[in-house]
C-alpha cells in the first residue's frame, strides 16, 4: 500500500491518454470528425488531462462545474477544484456541433490531432466572472485575462478521450514525467513527505534557500518546472533545465532532490494558481507544496503572500497537498549567507533581495549580477544565453537593414 498522498479525489490516478492499438483506432476515427482547434492552453490542459495530472476529471468542464468553481471553487459535485478547465470555440463551429456528436481536438499550432471529444453541453460564459473569479482582476494587460478574453464565446463541454501528449516526451526527455511516473519514482526511493517547488525561472540563490529548507524537513522535493507556452521575457525550459541540473549535481546532496517538468502553460492567476499548482501536485504524489513569495504572479497584481492566505480557507479534507510556507528570503552581507525575515535582524541596507524577474532585467541588460545572487555554474549558463539573444538581434537588425536598404 502506497504512503504517498492518495491522488485528488481520494481514487485512483485517472489517466486519459490511450495507448497502443485503442489509440490507433481512435486516431483513424479522428480523421473523419469534424475538427475543433484547441489555443496552445486548451492543448495543454488536454495533456495534462491525458496523464492523469487533472484526476479525477474526465475531460472539459461543463456549465454547472464552470459556475460552481468561479464562484464556490469547487466543482457542482463538490470536489474541491480552483481554476475552470475549458475549451472554447466560435459561435459559428457550435452550430454546426450537436449534443453527443463527437469531434477531434487538434493543436492550433502544429495541426496534430490530439483527442476526441464527445460534445455533452455548449454554454455561453461571462468572462468577467471567470476573471474577478480567476486573476482578481479584469485588465486587459494581465496575461492571463488577455487569454480569457481572446477566447472564443462558446465553451464545449465533455469527456474525452486523449491521442497524444505531443512533443513534449521527445523534446524534455529525461525531464517530462507523468504523475504514475514520480508517484513510482517516489516509492523506489521510499519517500513519503515530499515537497514540490514550482518554478519558470532557473534557480537562483532564494529558490536554492527553500528548496534546502524543505529538504531538512521532508524526504525529498520535486524541483517541477513548466514545460508549456510562457510570457516573453521569460526564459526558455532547455536553458532552465540545464542550470537547474548544475546547481542540483553541485549544490545539494544526492538523491534529495528531483528535476522533473509539466506540460502546462502558465496562467499568472497568483493565489488561485497556487491552489491548482497544489492540486495536481497531490496526482504527482506530493504532500507538500513549497509557497514563498509571489507564488505564480506576474507584475503587482498581487499582494507577495496572497498565494499563502489563501490555503487557509482550504480545509485539508478538501486537499491533501498542503503549503510549505516560507517568508521573504534574500542574502544578508551583515548575516554572510541566505537568511529570511524571520532569521535575519538586519536592516534593509543589508540585505540583497532576490527574484527571477530581476535577475533576468540584470542579466538581459549585460550588466554582471552580484555573485551572491545565483551560483557561478548558473550564471554563467544564463549569460550565454543572454549574449546569445543579443548576437541573434544584432545579426536580425543587420538583415532588416540589408533587406529594407
Amino acid at each position: 500500500m502506497s504512503r504517498l498522498v492518495p491522488p485528488h479525489g481520494g481514487g485512483a490516478l485517472k489517466p486519459l491518454l490511450l495507448e497502443g492499438s485503442a489509440r490507433d483506432a481512435a486516431m483513424e476515427k479522428a480523421k473523419t470528425l469534424p475538427q475543433v482547434r484547441m489555443t496552445s492552453r486548451e492543448s495543454c490542459d488536454l495533456i495534462m488531462l491525458g496523464i492523469g495530472a487533472f484526476t479525477p476529471l474526465d475531460g472539459f468542464m461543463g456549465q454547472a462545474d464552470w459556475q460552481s468553481v468561479c464562484e464556490k471553487t469547487h466543482m457542482a459535485n463538490g470536489l474541491f477544484w480552483p481554476i475552470p478547465i475549458t475549451l472554447s470555440i466560435s459561435t459559428e463551429q457550435a452550430a454546426t456541433l450537436h449534443q453527443g456528436q463527437e469531434v477531434a481536438l487538434v493543436d492550433d499550432e502544429s495541426s496534430e490531432i490530439r483527442g476526441i471529444l464527445c460534445v455533452a453541453e455548449k454554454y455561453t460564459i461571462d468572462k468577467g466572472l471567470e476573471c474577478r473569479s480567476v486573476f482578481q482582476t479584469e485588465d486587459i494587460e494581465h496575461p492571463g485575462v488577455q487569454k480569457v478574453m481572446e477566447q472564443g464565446p462558446v465553451n464545449l463541454a465533455g469527456p474525452v478521450q486523449v491521442l497524444s501528449e505531443g512533443a513534449f516526451p521527445e523534446r524534455y526527455k529525461g525531464i517530462y514525467m507523468r504523475p504514475a511516473e514520480t508517484r513510482a519514482l517516489f516509492e523506489a526511493k521510499k519517500w513519503r513527505k515530499v515537497a514540490a517547488f514550482q518554478t519558470r525561472n532557473p534557480m537562483h540563490r532564494s529558490h536554492e534557500f527553500l528548496v534546502k529548507i524543505a529538504i531538512e524537513i521532508l524526504d525529498g522535493v520535486l524541483v517541477h518546472q513548466i514545460l508549456g507556452k510562457l510570457k516573453a521575457g521569460d526564459i526558455p525550459a532547455e536553458v532552465r533545465t540545464e542550470a537547474i541540473n548544475v546547481l542540483i549535481e553541485k549544490y545539494f546532496v544526492q538523491d534529495t532532490v528531483i528535476q522533473a517538468g509539466y506540460p502546462m502553460e502558465m496562467r499568472y492567476a497568483g493565489p488561485k494558481e497556487a491552489l491548482l499548482h497544489a492540486v495536481f501536485r497531490q496526482n504527482y504524489g506530493c504532500s507538500h507544496l513549497i509557497v514563498g513569495r509571489d507564488h505564480a504572479g506576474v507584475g503587482d497584481y498581487y499582494g507577495p503572500f496572497d498565494a499563502q492566505y489563501i490555503f487557509n480557507q482550504v480545509p485539508e479534507t478538501a486537499l491533501r497537498t498542503r503549503p510549505l510556507n516560507i517568508d521573504w528570503t534574500f542574502y544578508c552581507y551583515k548575516c554572510e549567507g541566505m537568511a529570511s525575515m524571520k532569521t535575519c535582524p538586519h536592516g534593509k541596507d543589508d540585505r540583497l533581495l532576490l527574484s527571477g524577474t530581476k535577475l533576468r532585467k540584470i542579466l538581459s541588460e549585460g550588466e554582471p549580477a552580484p555573485k551572491e545572487f545565483s551560483r557561478p555554474e548558473v550564471l554563467e549558463i544564463l549569460q550565454k544565453y543572454y549574449a546569445d539573444l543579443a548576437e541573434a538581434d544584432k545579426v536580425e537588425v543587420k538583415l532588416h537593414k540589408a533587406a529594407t536598404g
